[in-house]
């Protein structure tokens, strides 16, 4: 049966600033890199056939460190809004090639006119349950920035209509994502309510692995 690994990325420098990335770019933090070698130990036990990632360098440079170590990963490609393309392949942990796309929609929450702020500067500005609600409701988005249920539309039709073909062709596909993006994939597949997916963390470097059916209905979840 098929596998589905979520990964979410290693911490970016801006995480480590306590910044709103949102769809900014930045680079991995020294801690963030350092971590490669533990998650693509945990990856090393399973066969990997596709990979689905985003334009956000920090994404990006996640899937070359876990992949390849140390090793110089290969072109950056442009990417069209709205369009996935191939980014190239790679020899994985297991020697096996493996191609990786990327695509806008599994980008990080806009975070509108927050991006590049400090949250704690941002919550004395706004204050503390205006800047929890921009960050977990499912319906608020802070200005000019998307709702979670912006995401959720965007990454789950992505899901829908890419990965699911893959899965139930018996390919086993890693997501390398952001917070956001990864939240809305597992509410669609745990069926999680408007409500309680505002409880939902996934930490920095998280893995979870999905066991699905033939019709893809979760069979089980770990957390790696």
């Amino acid at each position: 049966m098929p596998k589905l690994i979520l990964l979410r990325h290693l911490k970016s420098q801006w995480n480590l600033e306590n910044r709103f990335a949102g769809w900014t770019d930045g680079p991995l933090s020294r801690e963030g890199k350092e971590m490669a070698d533990e998650i693509s130990e945990k990856l090393s036990q399973f066969k990997i056939d596709k990979i689905y990632t985003s334009p956000l360098f920090r994404n990006q440079d996640t899937v070359s460190r876990v992949l390849e170590g140390k090793e110089k990963y290969p072109f950056f490609i442009h990417l069209d809004s709205g369009k996935m393309q191939k980014w190239g392949n790679f020899a994985d942990i297991a020697q096996n090639h493996v191609p990786v796309y990327v695509s806008e929609n599994l980008n990080e929450r806009h975070y509108g006119n927050l991006q590049g702020l400090n949250k704690e500067e941002t919550k004395k500005q706004y204050g503390e349950e205006q800047v929890q609600l921009w960050r977990r409701s499912f319906k608020v988005a802070p200005p000019s920035g998307e709702s979670l249920k912006d995401v959720v539309k965007r990454a789950t039709s992505f899901y829908k209509k890419y990965v699911e073909k893959d899965l139930k062709e018996g390919k086993n596909v890693l997501i390398v994502a952001s917070h956001n993006s990864l939240r809305a994939i597992v509410k669609y597949i745990e069926g999680i309510s408007d409500k309680d997916i505002v409880n939902v963390e996934i930490p920095y470097a998280g893995l979870i692995e999905y066991d699905l059916d033939e019709s893809l209905k979760l069979k089980d979840k770990k957390i790696m």
